[in-house]
């Protein structure tokens, strides 16, 4: 029986022989469920700064396409969340899903042409056009589920598009998206992910084309790996000083000049953020420090993915990623003595 696709993409279907072609050189994942779906009253929200929640029938039916120059369309944020859901229920047969949480920022405001003469307080819904400048979505799979230092976590794919990353004021060309696959941490509904799992500036120009890639990037995942990697962060802990020392290295750290910044782990946060993760050593409930100061590595990286809720979209999947190769820093110069650490010297 011929592959079908159930969704329509864009008031067209993807052929069949594109998708049989790929499935054929991409294996299915079958897993089975482990885990009690989460209600979605219960789901917490993983980014935070500007943003708002949307339906995905809001971006389908509520929001115009942008256009380039030539008034070739992009890929439209419903697009995206629609054929990665597509890719996520394909791949991980048997796996059960949620809905995708969908957050925007940077709505950009239009209004139809019969709208023209009418004052602002004026304008009817009907009236008023809109699409959001970035968007984010994760997409959770809790039947893929694991326990890591204490807390539970459930496999997550997620994706952002950014159009202020896109020239939309010249011709068409390729487009460029982020997408990754992790985790979230249950408690805190923290995303963790590794390397292999991202892929920060996937470049295509068509559907097909980046649905190859999404399941490109799924396989190239190493889902027991990083489970293992966050594991051992458990096992490696900071005194109180190298916390302090580490967060005022992390204060000079902007101000070096690039070639020196070339030789040392690199740390993305700004500001406002390690105050975050300074004020939270003490008083968050879950990661705080411990009674004689210390705080294991796993605590830290969860301090450090939690004070990137504050990031834009654009910039959440750089930290996320950073926070795990930072932490990942730390313990290899607490594993090798003889191996030296800027951020610790």
């Amino acid at each position: 029986m011929e592959l079908q696709l159930v969704r329509t993409l864009n008031n067209s279907t993807l052929r069949v022989q594109q998708q049989e072609r790929i499935m054929e050189v991409i294996p299915t994942v079958a897993i089975e469920a482990t885990a009690e779906v989460i209600p979605e009253t219960k789901r917490k929200i993983f980014i935070e700064a500007n943003t708002i929640p949307v339906s995905l029938a809001h971006l389908k039916n509520e929001c115009i396409i942008p256009t380039y120059r030539d008034n070739e369309k992009t890929i439209s944020h419903y697009e995206l969340v629609d054929t990665l859901n597509f890719c996520v229920n394909h791949h991980f047969k048997g796996s059960s899903t949620l809905e995708p949480q969908i957050r925007v920022s940077h709505q950009i405001n239009g209004r139809i042409s019969q709208a023209l003469h009418k004052k602002v307080s004026e304008l009817e819904d009907w009236e008023k056009t809109r699409y959001y400048e970035r968007m984010m979505f994760v997409i959770e799979v809790p039947s893929i589920t694991q326990e890591v230092n204490g807390n539970r976590l459930n496999l997550s794919i997620a994706g952002v598009r950014a159009l202020n990353h896109e020239s939309l004021f010249s011709k068409k060309t390729i487009e460029k998206f982020k997408i990754v696959i992790g985790f979230q941490n249950l408690v805190c509904c923290n995303l963790l992910i590794s390397t292999d799992g991202a892929a920060l500036e996937i470049r295509v120009s068509s559907l097909e084309e980046l649905i190859k890639k999404v399941f490109e990037l799924f396989s190239s995942y190493d889902m027991p790996r990083h489970l293992r990697q966050m594991q051992s962060f458990g096992n490696y802990s900071l005194s109180e000083n190298q916390f302090a020392q580490i967060l005022g290295k992390a204060r000079l750290y902007p101000f070096l000049k690039n070639e020196v910044k070339k030789e040392i782990p690199q740390l993305m946060f700004n500001d406002c953020q390690l105050n975050t993760v300074a004020k939270d050593y003490y008083l968050d409930k879950s990661f705080c420090r411990s009674s004689n100061g210390e705080i294991d590595l796993w605590k830290l990286y969860q301090l450090l993915t939690g004070a990137n809720k504050s990031s834009y979209i654009d910039s959440f999947l750089d930290r996320s990623l950073n926070a795990f190769t930072f932490t990942e820093s730390i313990l290899d110069a607490l594993d090798d003595q003889s191996r030296s650490h800027w951020f610790l010297s």
